[in-house]
């Protein structure tokens, strides 16, 4: 048949009122979504009747059933089944650590996050810092199966400090020498933290980060202020309480306080506690907003600790993917909060809740918030993977609607990173990260946890494989058990 003729018979169609016929023929993609219920997180709102093609690790075309149907083949079809698909989620604080005695127990942590959805991980820095950046290149070469992996590498802190695997620098000269090792290590960000740091040093990090094209991250020494921090450079603050901390009415005159040793820490957060203002904190709030910064609340792992009177979770089911030697690492933490006496802990619970409302005011002021858990060795019960869907589920509780947690584990940490060009959303030309819900985010976020598949840089788990994931973890910690003497009950 002629080019002419098949032209005229299609003009004679539709003269006959007959829908066109498309005769090119459909495009090939390796993977074909049907079905499926697109969440936008940007407009907090569902679009039914949508296909998804995928093709290597790349959404090549979205669009309708019908009109998806007539363009594109593939060699893998799935019927979603009018479930709900959502961009993959983002833990952004995550740490690996305890040792290289535990570096397998840290590796078989590394499934837990794809079968919880998560396809992105920002690790904070623990004490195998050179192993979780072998591990980065791994993962993205296709050598190591695992969520993407984006590294602070070690992190930079004070001289002879309380966290192992750190750039120990004592002067300026040492902070430049930090930073051009992270440099060479192509880290994806810099941590900072202040067990030793000195204040100065740590001013003069952040603004060396800042130079070297490279965003800080970390926590604030008690000898300054919030602004301080965010003036030198902080690009985002770790954990709720700092947030809270520039609050105060009377916080830089505490800073110079603690400083110069008038005041120890508790006493220091005690009048943290009682000069809190709402007024003051919606001020600061307002010039996070204004100036990027934003905020990782990291609330579950407060929540786990400030409770362990009600909750000790030493039946928690999920203990049976953590191995023996992760598990040890908690015995801190948990020691520590069991020789508080009844008053501390009742201090403990008003301290929690008096932090976590500062959450909806963050997002009231305008202040990107990033969904985080500080999930990994140390942190008592505060599990890679379901940890992240704990979090969400607080920040409702605590005054975020549904659509509000959730973007902050889809789109928060890519705006972050400046990667919302390629994440964050389920459109043409964005990662093939993706996860199939049974249930919708937008109206619950316990949704979340209904995972009925997960799709990794273009690769599909169906539940059957994030099933067996979860199985050959447990599988490795009863062996771990086992080796130990220590028999689990399954």
């Amino acid at each position: 048949m002629s080019a002419r003729t098949i032209c005229l018979l299609a003009l004679a169609l539709a003269g006959a009122g007959m829908p066109a016929v498309s005769l090119a023929s459909p495009k090939v993609a390796d993977v074909l979504i049907q079905h499926a219920t697109i969440v936008d997180v940007e407009a907090a709102l569902t679009r039914p009747g949508q296909s998804v093609a995928l093709r290597g690790e790349d959404i090549v075309a979205v669009g309708d059933d019908a009109s998806m149907a007539s363009r594109w083949t593939a060699a893998r079809r799935i019927d979603a089944g009018n479930r709900y698909l959502v961009p993959g989620l983002w833990d952004m604080h995550v740490h690996f650590g305890g040792g290289p005695a535990l570096i397998e127990e840290n590796k078989a942590l590394l499934p837990l996050y794809i079968a919880h959805g998560i396809t992105t991980v920002r690790d904070a820095s623990g004490d195998l810092p050179q192993q979780v950046l072998q591990w980065r290149g791994q993962i993205a070469s296709g050598a190591l199966a695992g969520p993407r992996l984006l590294t602070s590498g070690a992190k930079i802190e004070g001289i002879k400090p309380v966290w192992k695997g750190t750039l120990e620098v004592g002067s300026e000269a040492d902070v430049d020498a930090a930073i051009a090792q992270l440099r060479r290590d192509r880290v994806d960000f810099v941590k900072i933290t202040d067990s030793t740091l000195k204040p100065e040093l740590f001013l003069y990090a952040a603004s060396a980060a800042r130079k070297a094209g490279l965003k800080a991250s970390g926590h604030i020494p008690m000898a300054l202020t919030v602004e301080q921090a965010v003036d030198a450079g902080l690009a985002s603050i770790e954990h709720l309480d700092y947030a809270f901390k520039a609050g105060s009415r009377e916080q830089a005159g505490i800073a110079a306080d603690f400083g110069a040793g008038r005041i120890d820490r508790a006493q220091a957060n005690q009048r943290l506690d009682a000069s809190f203002d709402r007024d003051t904190a919606m001020a600061a709030y307002r010039d996070f907003a204004r100036r990027g910064v934003f905020v990782t609340p990291t609330l579950n792992g407060g929540r786990i600790l400030d409770f362990l009177d009600q909750d000790d979770h030493r039946h928690d089911p999920y203990l049976a993917y953590i191995g023996p030697g992760l598990r040890a690492t908690y015995a801190w933490r948990v020691d520590r909060a069991a020789k508080a006496t009844p008053a501390q802990v009742q201090a403990r619970h008003r301290q929690y809740h008096q932090v976590a409302a500062v959450l909806p005011m963050l997002q009231q002021a305008g202040v990107t918030i990033i969904a985080g858990t500080d999930a990994g060795f140390l942190n008592a019960f505060n599990y890679p993977g379901i940890g992240l869907h704990q979090e969400l589920r607080l920040f409702v509780r605590e005054g975020l609607t549904p659509p509000q947690a959730l973007a902050a584990a889809t789109r928060a940490g890519p705006a972050w990173f400046g990667q919302m060009d390629r994440y964050g959303s389920v459109e043409a030309g964005k990662a093939a990260d993706l996860v199939l819900l049974d249930a919708n985010p937008l109206q619950d976020i316990s949704a979340t946890e209904s995972i009925n598949t997960v799709v990794l840089r273009g690769k599909v788990h169906d539940r059957t494989a994030l099933d067996a994931m979860l199985q050959q973890v447990r599988s490795k910690v009863k062996a771990w058990d086992a080796a130990q003497g220590d028999a689990r009950v399954d």
